[in-house]
């Protein structure tokens, strides 16, 4: 349509301002730009030419500024007609069942946010300032999400790598019910060990776990032999078709007799394993000459720890851990499934994440070794040959049910029975005379404060219902950096267990404690030498 007569033709610039409104850029009237006037005209460029490098721009600063303040008002500008659009639809609907329905709940959300409307300008109206606020944070998040992707290198995904298990190698022994159980022997032989240490594996372990990094060295220094095993159905061990602690025990001792151990053997449990050590204690406390334990687990369920000792331990814990323990307990033919999917799957994967646990710094670093690395993929290799979900299962239930005993009948101490009036009497004026029951033998516990797979509330728990043990607390430390791959703490155990370092026995040593041994067998009772001492002087007087 032609322009009415006498009406102004507007420029370009000023038909942007009626349309953007004032936003404070003026922009040249001048002449045209004559196309002869640029110097470096480009037909490649993006608009089809670009001007001369030499010439004049506009200082980045400047052109930013220009840019936000051009967007803001624009986004301005959308919002207040967003906000007629709505309000006019609003008004226009006053009897919709939904407007009915949502203005009450609008209106509450509008008054306990409106103390937002504190931080905008005095000027500024909140319905249309707060779209703008709202458009102008987006952009900017994008733009900053877009930027930093870009300087970002590209991530390579790597493939999963393959779980490699290594043939059978393992010496087993067979049990009396015809079960195979492979074990390993490390340290002097058994003719000259002066202590002999039983270790059972924790959770996803196995026989090759042992105490990780010890030197052999030191264990000939102490003349220690240290004999680990394969639970069943873990490693090369034959399954148990009812396994409970109980049964864990007797193995554990079928184990010391098979391998000729007569003397009192001591039982070391770590983690997930130390409920197969305390299990010892409870049910063969006469063939343990002490229990050594490192972050022991508990039984998170046990009705005899308190409100305070419960809670410590289950915040302590990321919400997969707890909900594994749920599934345990509750519903654990679901957690064939997760296994199947983490360490069954038969590739390598993160320890923190297949076991659903939150590391500290330490324990983290420890991790990142290529000694622990290593050690870690074959152990867990080993741990899952017979790729069998069944004892994993097994496992986690035992550790989350009932045990069959608590921690306070590890030991006992028991008032003897006083009956009369005299008895009566006497406990009122002298202490009650008590016994001890159970095992009587030391019981040491190492626990790192920064525990966060094996909280230290477990061992305050430990401390509270077993009163004879010896309580290592060690700040600073986590789950794995005192146990692992540390040479002046294995020392510092061996050091705190036996003493001084005598080395392994000598032939000499050990031909005189068996003859001693002997003869303590064979010696007369004194009983019956003092009925064929009366025998004699009878017939002397006949």
């Amino acid at each position: 349509m032609a322009a009415p007569v006498g009406a102004t033709s507007m420029t370009w610039h000023e038909e942007l301002e009626t349309l953007v409104g004032d936003t404070g850029i003026r922009y040249s009237t001048g002449d045209p730009i004559d196309n002869n006037q640029l110097h470096g005209v480009k037909t490649d460029g993006y608009f089809g030419y670009e001007e001369e490098k030499g010439g004049a721009e506009e200082p980045w600063m400047d052109q930013i500024k220009g840019f936000a303040e051009s967007t803001a008002e624009m986004m301005r500008e959308l919002g207040r007609g967003c906000w007629d659009i709505a309000r006019q639809s609003v008004q226009g609907a006053e009897e919709s069942e939904f407007v009915k329905k949502m203005r009450g709940p609008l209106s509450e959300a509008a008054e306990k946010l409106s103390f937002l409307n504190e931080y905008l300008p005095e000027d500024k109206e909140p319905a249309q300032a707060w779209p703008v606020v709202i458009s102008v944070f987006l952009i900017a998040l994008l733009v900053l999400n877009i930027g930093s992707s870009s300087n970002e290198a590209p991530t390579v995904v790597e493939a999963p790598k393959k779980m490699y298990i290594a043939p059978p190698s393992a010496t087993r022994i067979q049990l009396p019910d015809g079960r195979h159980l492979a074990y390993l022997q490390q340290g002097v032989p058994p003719e000259l060990a002066r202590f002999n240490m039983i270790m059972p594996h924790s959770f996803l372990s196995s026989r090759l776990a042992g105490i990780p990094g010890m030197s052999l060295t030191l264990l000939e220094e102490f003349g220690v032999q240290l004999v680990t095993y394969d639970l069943p159905g873990f490693g090369e061990s034959d399954p148990h078709p009812e396994r409970n602690l109980n049964t864990s025990a007797l193995d554990m001792l079928h184990l010391a007799n098979s391998l000729g151990i007569s003397e009192k053997f001591w039982v070391v449990g770590y983690s997930g394993g130390a409920i197969h050590a305390w299990a010892a204690a409870r049910y063969i406390p006469d063939n343990l000459a002490g229990v050594a334990m490192f972050a022991p687990m508990v039984n998170p369920y046990d009705m005899s720890m308190n409100k305070e000792e419960r809670r410590k331990t289950w915040e302590k814990w990321s919400a997969g851990r707890k909900f594994m323990y749920t599934l345990a307990r509750k519903f654990p033919s679901l957690l064939s499934f997760y296994y199947r999917k983490s360490f069954l799957s038969g590739t390598q994967g993160q320890l923190e994440k297949w076991l659903s646990v939150l590391l500290m710094k330490k324990d983290k670093l420890l991790l990142e070794e290529p000694v622990f690395m290593e050690f870690w993929e074959k152990d867990v290799a080993e741990s899952v040959r017979q790729g069998d979900a069944k004892p994993f299962i097994e496992e986690s239930v035992i550790q989350v049910s009932d045990w069959g005993f608590t921690l306070s009948e590890i030991q006992v101490q028991k008032q003897k029975d006083g009956r009369g009036f005299l008895s009566l009497l006497k406990s009122l004026f002298s202490p009650a005379e008590k016994e001890w029951t159970g095992f009587l033998g030391p019981i040491h516990v190492w626990q790192g404060m920064d525990d966060t797979v094996v909280p230290p509330s477990m061992t305050d728990f430990v401390r509270r219902v077993v009163p004879g043990a010896t309580v290592h607390t060690l700040h600073g430390e986590g789950h794995f950096s005192y146990f692992c791959f540390c040479d002046k703490c294995h020392r510092q155990i061996f050091s705190t267990l036996f003493g001084i370092p005598q080395g392994p026995l000598t032939i000499q040593q050990e031909i005189a404690e068996t003859t001693e041994e002997l003869t303590e067998e064979t010696a007369i009772p004194e009983e019956m030498t003092t009925e064929v001492t009366a025998i004699d002087n009878s017939t002397e007087q006949e």
